[in-house]
């Protein structure tokens, strides 16, 4: 029986109509339900019902062996799994933004995404600048609910950063001077502009 990790939340339903769309069908009603494991009509399919952020571990650790999440919780997680699909639906992009009319110099996202830290732990420089370089580079104060998706942004940038981590609410930071930026999840960018924020750089 193949095991599906499936997020609780607004992934359930695409999911499921994914899943089904390839003939996986489960007599319940996952999103209703209070159980946490489903069997699908030709028990060949297994879901589980788990948090977004834990996707990727079930996965890596094998007690999955597909999951579906968004490409955020991946990155963020650091874990060793195959993304091979892009499913084309929760379409959002992670985004630094600050106060209007701030925005700072902007490298290739290529060099981001290829600098990314797989080790997510270390939250430190990986890359120290010389101490002259050092010195001459004032720290960037960042607010992000992606700690470690902002640390590998930045350290393919070689700037020094202190993250500020927070769980709601971001767009908040820079406006009452807690943050110099923020890493966030950007969808359509209404709430950005609602409180005299914009896009500094697309990390993906």
């Amino acid at each position: 029986m193949l095991v599906i990790a499936l997020c609780k939340g607004r992934f359930l339903e695409p999911s499921l109509d994914l899943l089904m769309q390839a003939g996986i069908r489960f007599p319940e009603d996952l999103a209703s339900s209070r159980k946490l494991i489903f069997n699908s009509d030709d028990q060949r399919f297994r879901a589980v019902l788990v948090k977004p952020a834990d996707v990727p571990t079930y996965v890596e650790y094998g007690a999955a062996d597909a999951g579906i999440a968004g490409r955020d919780v991946v990155l963020e997680s650091g874990a060793d799994v195959l993304q091979p699909l892009d499913l084309k639906f929760g379409y959002c992009k992670i985004a630094v933004a600050g106060i209007n009319g701030q925005a700072e110099e902007k490298p290739r996202v290529s060099e981001v995404e290829q600098n990314c830290d797989p080790h997510p732990a270390r939250l430190q420089m990986t890359r120290p600048l010389p101490e002259g370089e050092r010195d001459s580079k004032p720290t960037i104060r960042v607010a992000t609910k992606y700690p470690h998706i902002t640390m590998d942004y930045y350290n393919a940038r070689g700037i020094p950063v202190e993250i500020i981590p927070l769980s709601g609410s971001i767009e908040l930071a820079p406006l009452i001077g807690l943050a110099d930026r923020i890493v966030d999840l950007v969808e359509t960018g209404r709430t950005l502009k609602d409180n005299g924020l914009e896009i500094v750089e697309v990390i993906t």
